[in-house]
């Protein structure tokens, strides 16, 4: 299977670190309950580094003792990052509902692609990221464990 090229705009590092400083609340969209999953072993570092996380997941109610969210219409309070581990035909909805509700950033984690979701996401406003992990960057900024 062939790798999608992904253009260099979504990943500007620059963007990246400036994201990684002044981002406090990040909503995880497809959380898992599931521990070995990787959308739980980011949202739990993030959680461990000191941001707020809200779990964006309609088939669970709560997340490690937070309420769980079926939309991200549903926060209802303003969110950083919109990190995001659905498929790619997921992401361009995804984008929708974060640009309806002012996030300052769309994430889409690795092996999340898709051109149409960060389009609609830039055409809105947001930053974007694509096809990196919110965990390793905010690490290699951060510098937390």
């Amino acid at each position: 299977m062939h790798r999608a090229e992904i253009d260099p705009i979504w990943q500007d590092l620059t963007v990246i670190e400036r994201l990684m400083h002044e981002s406090r609340t990040v909503a995880v969209v497809g959380l898992s309950p599931t521990p070995t999953r990787p959308s739980h072993i980011v949202a739990t570092y993030l959680v461990n580094s000191g941001l707020r996380v809200f779990p964006v997941n309609p088939n669970i109610a709560t997340w490690e003792g937070l309420p769980a969210y079926t939309s991200l219409r549903d926060i209802g309070e303003p969110v950083d990052i919109v990190d995001v581990f659905r498929r790619p035909e997921f992401v361009p909805d995804i984008a929708e509902e974060a640009v309806e509700i002012g996030a300052g950033a769309l994430w889409l984690q690795m092996g999340v692609i898709s051109d149409a979701g960060a389009r609609i996401a830039a055409d809105g406003g947001l930053d974007v990221v694509m096809d990196r992990c919110l965990r390793v960057e905010h690490r290699e900024v951060a510098g937390w464990s």
